[in-house]
């Protein structure tokens, strides 16, 4: 998610007074603990990162005029800027999230969790973020024992960056995703990785099954359900009944991860929405930790893991769920 009107527009702050630039952050890791810099982007999962970052310095605001600058968006009204916005991007959130990753989402992103050297910087630094969460949600699964014969339910599974390397391990996996072009490309991904390339001393995996479905029409029952970079799609009002469902589908484990929304992180957010900008793509949305955790107790469920996943550009919660 970048921080741009919403995602509606580019934002270019290096521009503009009383701001500066990111340094360079280490490899990601993952950590109990909340992060040291209040500034760290969340998850770039919908963003239109080529028009927003291409020969642009992400920066952040600097100083005295944090307060400022909070004061004054304090006077704005969000709601005129929600509605403003939704009639700019057009349709409700699961319109535009369909149409843009069928569409110039969907080459954006099929680039960026490809194996292409044809990104930039920034790209680049999104692919080994989300390519942590995928192996740290991986390593949560597998602490339990071997995958083999595991349902493993890949809710909102992009390219298959999940879906492949758990078939590998030995899990039946229902991979579904909202865009039929992502779908379309997991579908092939997986056939030249699990088919064309096994290895003949090894039991072939099991191909996963792919489908086109939101999540809401979802259906099943699975060990586990894995719900990674989704959420960001989702309102609040809206995600405390997805992981209801979610938790609904799972008979074991519940894995989620989200752009965290603490003050900095919001603030930021609503400074992208004073940029305007001829780009447009999908509403983000972050949560606190605090209300995943709060939906998830009020269907019986409880936080057992819990991490952090950042570089300079990505920034995930991820937490695994059971039931209390």
């Amino acid at each position: 998610m970048a921080f741009s009107a919403s995602l509606s527009s580019p934002v270019r702050f290096h521009n503009h007074p009383n701001l500066f630039a990111f340094s360079p952050k280490p490899t990601p890791t993952l950590r109990p603990t909340k992060p040291t810099t209040p500034f760290a982007i969340p998850p770039l999962s919908t963003a239109d990162v080529a028009a927003t970052f291409d020969g642009t310095t992400v920066a952040v605001i600097g100083g005295g005029s944090f307060a400022a600058l909070a004061a004054v968006l304090s006077l704005t009204d969000p709601e005129k800027r929600r509605r403003l916005q939704a009639e700019e991007v057009g349709g409700g959130d699961k319109e535009v999230v369909r149409d843009y990753f069928n569409n110039t989402g969907f080459q954006r992103w099929k680039k960026i969790y490809g194996e292409t050297d044809e990104v930039n910087r920034v790209q680049k630094d999104i692919r080994i973020g989300h390519a942590k969460t995928v192996e740290n949600a991986i390593k949560m699964l597998t602490d339990e024992g071997s995958l083999r014969g595991v349902t493993v339910c890949d809710a909102g599974c992009g390219t298959g960056s999940l879906s492949i390397p758990l078939a590998k391990e030995g899990a039946v996996v229902l991979a579904s995703d909202i865009s039929a072009a992502m779908v379309a490309e997991a579908e092939k991904q997986a056939k030249e990785q699990l088919v064309a390339g096994k290895d003949e001393l090894s039991p072939a995996p099991v191909m996963p099954k792919f489908e086109v479905s939101d999540l809401e029409s979802l259906n099943g029952k699975y060990d586990t359900v894995v719900c990674l970079d989704v959420l960001i799609h989702y309102p609040q009002n809206k995600a405390d009944g997805m992981i209801a469902h979610l938790a609904s589908l799972a008979e074991k484990r519940l894995i989620l991860s989200f752009a965290p929304k603490t003050f900095y992180y919001d603030l930021l957010k609503r400074v992208g929405e004073l940029f305007p900008g001829p780009s447009k793509a999908t509403r983000a949305y972050l949560h606190s930790e605090a209300d995943v955790e709060r939906a998830l107790q009020k269907v019986g469920w409880r936080i057992r893991k819990r991490g952090l996943v950042t570089t300079q550009f990505y920034f995930a919660k991820l937490v695994e769920a059971v039931p209390a």
